[in-house]
């Protein structure tokens, strides 16, 4: 028998939680200069108790082709890749906004 989703009910293979979770969170993607003159990516505003931010930061990592990290509930992604992050977490379904 199917596995159900506790929050919404749903068999685990219709469950929408965390389609529902990424309209209803606004994301922040900003750029930061660090040491040496290194300039990084920060995607804030991700909600780690919706959404698996590991799994997140690993799919962004590989389509930016770039290293990066996930903590404090944020990701970092090595490089200047705005306009990427941007088009690939709006495919996904979540609502960004630059600064």
């Amino acid at each position: 028998m199917a596995e159900i989703c506790p929050v919404c009910g749903l068999p685990k293979e219709l469950c929408m939680c965390e389609e529902i979770a990424r309209e209803q969170q606004s994301v922040t993607i900003s750029v930061d200069s660090r040491r040496y003159g290194k300039v990084v990516t920060v995607i804030d505003g991700i909600d780690e108790n919706d959404i698996d931010i590991n799994d997140l930061s690993k799919q962004l990592k590989s389509k930016c082709a770039t290293g990066g990290t996930s903590k404090d509930g944020r990701i970092e992604l090595q490089g200047d890749h705005k306009k990427k992050v941007k088009a690939v977490l709006e495919d996904m379904g979540f609502r960004t906004e630059t600064r």
